[in-house]
Formats: C-alpha cells, sequence, structure tokens
C-alpha cells in the first residue's frame, strides 16, 4: 500500500521561491568586479533569476543544455544559479584558476552553449580563442557601460548580462519536472589526467541542502549571516548557494576580494557569523588580523575543508578571537559534503585542549549517506580509531558515475572510492590520514603526511608545510619535509627535526628538510604534491647510506 501523501518534485527553483515569498526583505551582499559594493534582497535575486531562465528560453536553451560559467562569488552569480538550474538547464560553473588547456577541455567535453563571464577573465576568454567548440555567446557579467572590448571566434555572440535579462519575464512561472534532472555540473581539478564531471540531479542537491542544514551540520536560520569564501566554482561553494536561501540567512558575497584585509573589513561591516573556506584562506586572515589588531568579534563558526587544518590555526583562531574552527569534509563527487566535526553529547565543546584534539578529526558522517574502510583486498576495517585503509562511500548525493561514463575504477558495487585513507573511531569521527597517491609507505608500515605536515605547521618558523616521499634504498620510502619559512625567522633543519620529537614515533620523523621560497597550489587551494615531488626526483636523503 503506498502513501496518500502529495507528491512534489524537489527542484532548486523551490528555494528561490521560498526565500522571495517568505524572506523577501532579507540582503545579499556582494562585493563586485566592477568596484563598490552591490545590495539588494531575496524578492529581487528571485525576479532576476526569472528573467534570466525566461531569456534563455528565447535563445533556443533546451532542458539538459548546459550553460557555463567563470565567475567570482557574486550576485550574478547566483542568479545564474537559480535561473538556469529553474528552467531545466544545467549550471556547469567552472573553475577559472585551472589551466587554460583544461578549461578549453571541459568546456568542451561539456558542450556547453553559453558561457557567462566575469570581467577579471576577459583575457582568458580571449585566450581561449578557436576552443570554444559550440559556444553560441558569451555573456560578460556587466551593464553596458562595462562591457569589454573583447574579440571572439566568428559565429560566437558578444553579450551583456543586463541586456540579455532585460529580454527575460520577471512574472515566468518556474516549470515543473522529473526531480532527477540534472542541474548543475562540476568537473574535478583534473591533477590525475584530464578533469572528470560530476553530474548533480535537483533531488540529490535538494538532499544535500536538507542535511547540511541540521543543527549538527551547517545548522543556519535566519538569523545567521553567511559569507562564502569557498568559490561557487568550487562545488556550489560547498551548498551554501543553496542552505542560505532554504532558511533566509542573509548572504554575503567577497567576490574577487580573498585577501585578509577584505575578508576583515567585510565581516565587520555586514556582522558575518559563519563563513566557509580552505586553509590557505584562513591564514591569510589570521596573518591579517595578528597583524592589524583587528577583529571578527561577529564570527562564531569558520568551516574549513578542502585539506586539513592544523592544530595551531584552529586553537589561535579560537583562543585569540572566540570564533570555533569546524572541519568539513567532502568532494566533488560527493556534492560536496560527507562530515561535519560538531561534538557528540559529551564530547567537549567549549574551547579548550581536548576540544581542539577532536577538531583534528574530519568529523561524523552526515544522514544521508554511509562510509566504510578497507585495505588493499576489499576487507572491511574496524572502527577503531587505529586501523586505516581506503575510505568508501555511497549515499543520496553520491555520483553514481561521471559524466560521459569516465573514471568507471572509482565507482565499486554501489560504492564510490574516494582516493582518501581514513581511520573512523569508535565514536563514528572521521580522521584522513592522507591520499591513496601520497600515503608514505616505508619499511612497509603506512606513515601520514598530514600528521606531520600538521605538527610542522604548529612550529613558530613555519608559514607552511608538505610532507612527500623520498625514494630509501633499506625503507623503499621515507618522508622529506618541504618547508616555507615565515618571514622574519631563520628556523632551522635540525631545530625542525627536533620539533617533532616526542609528538610522532621517533620511525616516522622525517629524514630531511627542504627549504622553499614558496609551495605550488591545486586549482582548489590544495598544496600540488605531484610537482614537489617531480622537484625534489632526485633528492638523496642523508640516511640513504644507513
Amino acid at each position: 500500500m503506498l502513501g496518500l501523501m502529495q507528491e512534489k518534485p524537489l527542484l532548486i527553483s523551490s528555494l528561490i521561491d521560498y526565500a522571495a515569498k517568505h524572506h523577501g526583505d532579507a540582503e545579499i551582499v556582494s562585493n563586485t568586479v566592477e568596484g563598490g559594493t552591490h545590495r539588494y534582497t531575496y524578492r529581487d535575486a528571485d525576479r532576476r533569476a526569472r528573467r534570466l531562465g525566461s531569456a534563455l528560453l528565447r535563445r533556443g536553451v533546451k532542458l539538459g543544455d548546459r550553460i557555463g560559467t567563470l565567475a567570482w562569488n557574486g550576485y550574478r552569480h547566483l542568479e545564474i544559479y537559480y535561473g538556469v538550474a529553474g528552467v531545466g538547464a544545467i549550471v556547469h560553473t567552472i573553475n577559472p584558476r585551472l589551466f587554460p588547456e583544461q578549461i578549453a577541455y571541459i568546456v568542451n567535453h561539456a558542450e556547453d552553449s553559453y558561457l557567462f563571464v566575469d570581467l577579471t577573465f576577459v583575457p582568458l576568454i580571449e585566450g581561449l580563442g578557436d576552443h570554444l567548440a559550440g559556444v553560441k555567446g558569451v555573456v560578460f557579467m556587466c551593464d553596458r557601460a562595462h562591457m569589454p572590448a573583447v574579440t571572439l571566434p566568428a559565429g560566437v555572440e558578444l553579450l551583456c548580462y543586463e541586456e540579455f535579462i532585460a529580454d527575460g519575464d520577471e512574472t515566468y512561472v518556474w516549470p515543473e519536472f522529473d526531480e532527477r534532472t540534472a542541474c548543475g555540473l562540476c568537473y574535478t581539478s583534473g591533477t590525475t589526467g584530464n578533469p572528470k564531471g560530476a553530474l548533480y540531479a535537483h533531488r540529490s542537491t535538494m538532499l544535500h541542502a536538507y542535511a547540511a542544514n541540521l543543527p549538527d551540520v551547517f545548522g543556519l536560520s535566519s538569523r545567521d549571516c553567511v559569507l562564502p569564501v569557498v568559490p561557487m566554482f568550487h562545488v556550489n561553494a560547498w551548498g551554501t548557494a543553496y542552505l542560505a536561501p532554504m532558511v533566509g540567512a542573509k548572504l554575503v558575497f567577497p567576490g574577487p576580494h580573498l585577501d585578509g584585509e577584505s575578508l576583515q573589513r567585510q565581516m565587520e561591516e555586514e556582522g558575518v557569523t559563519v563563513s566557509a573556506g580552505v586553509p590557505t584562506v584562513w591564514l591569510g586572515l589570521l596573518n591579517y588580523l595578528r597583524s592589524s589588531g583587528k577583529r571578527i568579534d561577529s564570527v562564531k563558526r569558520l568551516v574549513i575543508g578542502g585539506s586539513a587544518c592544523p592544530r595551531a590555526m584552529t586553537k589561535a583562531y579560537g583562543d585569540e578571537y572566540g570564533a570555533h574552527v569546524q572541519h568539513a569534509w567532502g568532494m566533488t563527487e560527493m556534492s560536496p559534503l560527507g562530515t561535519y566535526n560538531t561534538p557528540k553529547a559529551g564530547m567537549a565543546s567549549d574551547l579548550g585542549e581536548e576540544y581542539y584534539d577532536d577538531q583534528l578529526k574530519q568529523g561524523r558522517l552526515i544522514f544521508g549517506l554511509e562510509m566504510k574502510i578497507q585495505d588493499g583486498d576489499g576487507n572491511e576495517l574496524p572502527w577503531d580509531g587505529k586501523a586505516f585503509g581506503d575510505l568508501m562511500v555511497s549515499g543520496h548525493w553520491v555520483c553514481s558515475a561521471y559524466y560521459k561514463g569516465e573514471g568507471a575504477d572509482a565507482h565499486v558495487d554501489g560504492w564510490f572510492r574516494t582516493g582518501d585513507v581514513a581511520t573512523i573511531d569508535s565514536r563514528g569521527f572521521m580522521q584522513i590520514t592522507d591520499r591513496t597517491k601520497d600515503v608514505i609507505k616505508s619499511g612497509g608500515e603506512w606513515i601520514s603526511s598530514i600528521d606531520l605536515e600538521n605538527i610542522a605547521v604548529g612550529h613558530p618558523g613555519v608559514a607552511e608545510a608538505a610532507v612527500i616521499s623520498c625514494a630509501h634504498p633499506k625503507w623503499d620510502e621515507r618522508p622529506l619535509l618541504v618547508v616555507v619559512r615565515r618571514e622574519g625567522t631563520d628556523v632551522s633543519r635540525e631545530e625542525l627535526l627536533a620539533y617533532f620529537n616526542g609528538k610522532v614515533a621517533k620511525w616516522w620523523i622525517p629524514d630531511d628538510v627542504q627549504f622553499v621560497e614558496d609551495l605550488p597550489h591545486t586549482a582548489t587551494g590544495k598544496i600540488l604534491k605531484t610537482k614537489l615531488r617531480e622537484r625534489f626526483s632526485d633528492h638523496v636523503l642523508p640516511t640513504a647510506g644507513d
């Protein structure tokens, strides 16, 4: 017997429609590319998104067509999220930090029909030139007064955003269609081979938004003011572009201004309570706060993901600024959230040593997902906080395959192989110990490069650190510590190696230290260890003769 309940499809358009009707006066504030601050409301955003959607239909955009964006976090990008998905087309957010060749590849692989582009990326578009196969038009996200002089390939129309949406209808009624219809397309950063696409559905995105807004996760409310520093081209800004409208929270967009001074000013002026971003951004803000003496007193939580946050940074924000740093973990293939580090009943929730110890973990699973760890033979490992193995996930918002069927080896019997190596403790808290490709195997035993990096950056003379494997004639691989010194310090190799004493097993301590001016990063802000391994491929460890 089936239940007698109304059946309404879970559609993205319902979020902006709800926000406009029930939180219509809540603000959306943007630092713009053109300069200055733009302010309007959810009611305004809904009207303009409807204009955009109807304008796309008038230009022949159909259900399932891909619409690309090269844009920062701002109000026009938000309108694209809803205007495109609202009519059944697919928002393809493109990471502008990828190599131009990769961008050309994914534009063509996705078969984008239109590209919406912020002014920052005019040179990038011009450089792509004839590689824009199949693109009908490039819409620059500005008004006529700011339109750039751009030369595009023959057959590619040059369009102005404000004029484009002026052709639309703000009273356009959002259509209903199957909730399994695709709404978003996001490609991996392509550190190994070509980028691969994760194709999100309305249903999966809405379920992700519901789950991510639970009290033990982001837990937003209409009283919050949210600043997503994580880009909207990086897995939908971790879902915050959907979470805030769902509850009517004020949204603050930083645009291209991601330096510490700009973020602090915006946080203070707008009363930001929750913000989310990668550790490199929070390191820049922390350095600015310390050097300037400025504060971020309205901020209650900083959500950190993308890579592990060092204990020293977590403690600094808590002790010096009263902001709880909370780890989150996920992937492009997971829409992205998988775990979130909120203490359980009986665990330390106040800022203190026990709290900071717990916050080193990536957190516990969000409802709607499953996870397990397994060894190289596929045997499931215990949740004892000690055994570590390949992390596997499944759930309502985990991709079942990559776009156009690539990378099939990542999907096994209904599980997605994350490529992370992790432990899970008896309380269900997961901790990433490494990426499969980064783990160091010394004498048949694994060493976590992440644990060593977190210890290294706790030294006052270290600004940034990475640990990679180096070949060793006896042990196969041994850890090499690569360090960027903090400005004004002159920490030595011997001092750093001694710093590990008592913090890890003696055989985990790196065999050598190399100092560099800076570390290479991926398009999503993670340390690019492939480049470091290439750079130090011929490095001979001082212990090689032992």
